[in-house]
């Protein structure tokens, strides 16, 4: 990614959609504001209503120019999406997946860490520092397939899994340059001893890809033995690359085991920069607690500083996440992470961290001198 222009405009689309949403998404905007406005960054939030409720008042989640619209804007900044009133089927096909594909955001990074102050449910203490690259755009989540003899006895389903060379390759590559940046370690997700035709073939392009990497060595790893090792070992792992469903699966997996699905981040990237990349936390909208100022923001917090390195600004993101961070390492979480803050308390914590820290020593404090994020493109 070539540094920005100076006093360029960036234009983000912001979608708070449902449940929770709609409180650690305005968490999060204030402290990019502060962020923003402390390293002479402009950034542009323009609001879109889109969501549940849209979809309960029109019939759809966005409306018919939606994508049109968000493709005028830098990058995408959405909350979460899903309410007990609208099947799972058409809040998640009706906006994040066609943003997915229409924007060919075909990697999904998460990142899942070990934070201070933050309790893991494993007795080790090892330090877990993970980056999970999941193919974003075929795989598992194809729209090839469909229903037969409804209603009868032999009522029956089919769902294919499609890969392609393109698609599978292109995310081993994204995985390969992260993991040549880091230990040259990279694990690959895979269940080619059951599933015969798609796996082996996910194998093959993988194994294939890396091997343009003299620094990077893969590990083959069926499914099932790779989250066993992400709950008794995980601090062995470095970069994973895995399909679309084993990628969601494993990264889920992966922030539970550091703390709280409430921490993660995530970002959807077209890593070419044709289109806008979205930026969105793991933990979905939790309507058992929406409403009750409890939402944990990090996942959305720091999706925000990955949406800032992804835009050229590595020393606002590492200060945001120095900033989060340092609030956690004082025992001031939420309460998903045993603190005593509420969704609002915390914010005002952060914002005060922001204030205090010194954009250098966040630099020199992040790992590696920078947050867990995209490589340059």
């Amino acid at each position: 990614m070539s540094t920005p222009e100076l006093n360029v405009k960036h234009r983000i689309a912001v979608i708070a959609g449902d449940g929770i949403g709609v409180e650690v998404v305005p968490a999060a905007i204030a402290c990019l504001e502060r962020i923003a406005e402390l390293h002479s960054i402009d950034l542009e939030f323009t609001y879109f209503d889109w969501g549940s409720e849209y979809y309960l008042q029109h019939g759809r989640m966005m409306p018919v120019d939606g994508l049109e619209q968000l493709a005028r804007h830098d990058a995408v900044f959405l909350g979460a999406v899903g309410s007990p009133e609208v099947p799972d089927t058409e809040s998640l096909w009706g906006l994040l997946i066609p943003i997915r594909r229409e924007f060919r955001q075909y990697i999904n990074l998460r990142p899942v860490k070990t934070l201070d102050g933050v309790a893991s449910p494993l007795a080790s203490k090892e330090p877990i520092d993970i980056l999970i690259v999941r193919e974003n755009n075929e795989g598992e989540y194809s729209e090839v397939g469909g229903r037969a003899y409804r209603g009868l006895p032999h009522e029956t389903a089919v769902q294919e899994t499609i890969f392609t060379r393109l698609g599978v390759s292109r995310a081993a590559n994204y995985a390969a340059s992260l993991a040549a940046a880091r230990t040259g370690r990279l694990t690959s997700a895979t269940k080619s001893n059951g599933i015969i035709h798609t796996m082996p073939f996910w194998d093959e392009v993988v194994a294939e890809t890396v091997a343009k990497y003299p620094g990077v060595t893969v590990t083959h790893e069926l499914v099932d033995a790779l989250a066993a090792h992400l709950v008794l070992k995980p601090w062995t792992l470095d970069v994973i690359v895995a399909s679309n469903l084993l990628g969601d699966i494993l990264s889920d997996l992966g922030s539970s085991v550091t703390g709280s699905i409430g921490l993660a981040p995530s970002a959807n990237l077209n890593p070419e920069g044709d289109f806008p990349s979205l930026f969105e936390p793991v933990h979905g909208s939790a309507p058992d607690i929406a409403g009750k100022n409890l939402a944990n923001p990090v996942g959305q917090i720091w999706s925000g500083a990955m949406m800032l390195d992804h835009l050229g600004h590595p020393e606002a993101a590492a200060h945001l996440q120095t900033a989060f961070e340092s609030v956690l390492r004082e025992g001031l979480g939420t309460r998903d992470v045993g603190g005593p803050s509420t969704t609002t308390e915390f914010t005002a914590a952060v914002l005060a961290a922001i204030d205090v820290i010194d954009a250098v020593t966040a630099i020199d404090a992040s790992p590696a001198g920078k947050p867990a994020a995209a490589p340059a493109s």
